[in-house]
């Protein structure tokens, strides 16, 4: 019998067992270590999913964009960290909407940012949280680590209707590591630098309540984040190909995967399926070569993809591949794949279970 026959190719399918088992291996890592978890929506952007999460022991969630928080905010889950500063009148006056009927805490690094926020809070006369974010190293955005941090906090201070709630950093150059050795000495550096910041700010009377780090790597070696109070992992729920390769998952943990059809066997030892980078992304893998991971059939390669194709190589002595076969491939990336759906397939047993909604699919501002 087909691979899902009843599901139409491309699919991206959600091993529901697989993904629950990941959420809640990760809610027991972060209790055991004392850290609460404020997940990062941005892996799978749905209220379904992000259920499963809350009801696991989440303090709430996280986003990346305030469309993102309005789409969640409608779905009925209102506790959200925005952890992206919000620049513009636009989104400043949506951003008063959704503050009046949610619970927010949003990020800043800059005067201009944090203007708004107070405008924001005046307002609605409800004080705005804020997150004073940090740069962890990529540069991508926050204050430096210590005394620049120090002093924005004291500016910020002085803004009416601003209340500090903490620090945010991400330090997505763990990355880089490979090994345990690697990814314990990252989380400490990272933990390291939050705490002495945070430290600092209290010593001059500024309270910080949430010292809030994270990525999934970070969270699964949480046993070394002394100090900090909360997690924001995102892609552990689902892991990839990048996850594999760096060693923090196998092709067991990873729940998202995409059902894909032979539709060509143009010479011996090559095949093309009917999912390119409009399914499975072009992001490279952190660690690996090609573009996924065929799932049980290590010997088959996904060595490139055009925008609705993929190609495969294989040894033909040792494998073989006919028209109309079907394959499950573990993405590169899988944050990317649900935000291409409008809905994907939560299985079980190699069952259709449900279709999960994704709420804040293309949000993209």
């Amino acid at each position: 019998m087909s691979l899902y026959a009843d599901l139409t190719t491309p699919a991206v399918i959600v091993d529901l067992d697989i993904a629950e088992r990941n959420i809640s291996a990760m809610a027991e890592r972060l209790r055991r270590s004392g850290v609460a978890h404020r997940p990062h929506m941005k892996s799978h952007k749905s209220a379904a999913i992000a259920r499963r999460q809350l009801a696991a022991g989440a303090v709430g969630i996280t986003v990346a964009k305030l469309s993102e928080a309005e789409a969640f905010a409608d779905a009925g889950i209102k506790d959200i960290l925005i952890a992206y500063s919000i620049v513009g009148e636009d989104k400043l006056r949506r951003l008063e909407a959704l503050h009046r009927r949610a619970s927010l805490i949003v990020t800043a690094d800059s005067m201009a940012a944090a203007k708004g926020l107070s405008a924001v809070g005046m307002r609605t006369g409800k004080p705005v949280r804020v997150l004073i974010e940090i740069d962890g190293g990529l540069h991508r955005g926050g204050r430096q680590p210590g005394e620049d941090t120090l002093a924005f906090a004291r500016a910020l201070r002085e803004l009416p209707r601003i209340e500090i709630a903490g620090l945010m950093g991400y330090y997505g150059k763990i990355y880089a590591q490979r090994d345990e050795a690697g990814f314990t000495a990252a989380v400490r550096v990272e933990a390291a630098e939050m705490n002495a910041t945070a430290e600092l700010l209290r010593g001059a009377g500024i309270p910080v309540g949430i010292v809030s780090t994270g990525s999934s790597p970070a969270a699964i070696y949480s046993h070394e984040l002394q100090g900090v109070t909360e997690v924001r992992a995102g892609n552990y729920v689902f892991f990839d190909a990048s996850g594999v390769g760096l060693g923090i998952a196998r092709e067991e943990d990873c729940a998202l995967r995409v059902i894909v059809t032979v539709v060509s066997v143009p010479l011996a030892g090559r095949a093309t399926i009917d999912a390119g980078t409009k399914t499975l992304t072009g992001d490279r893998a952190h660690g690996r070569e090609g573009y996924g991971i065929v799932v049980g059939q290590p010997g088959i390669r996904v060595s490139g993809l055009n925008e609705e194709h993929g190609f495969l190589e294989f040894d033909p002595e040792a494998e073989q591949l006919k028209v109309g076969d079907r394959l499950e491939l573990v993405p590169n990336h899988s944050c990317v794949l649900p935000n291409l759906c409008d809905r994907v397939a939560g299985v079980r047993g190699g069952q259709l279970d449900e279709w999960i909604r994704i709420d804040a699919r293309g949000c993209c501002y």
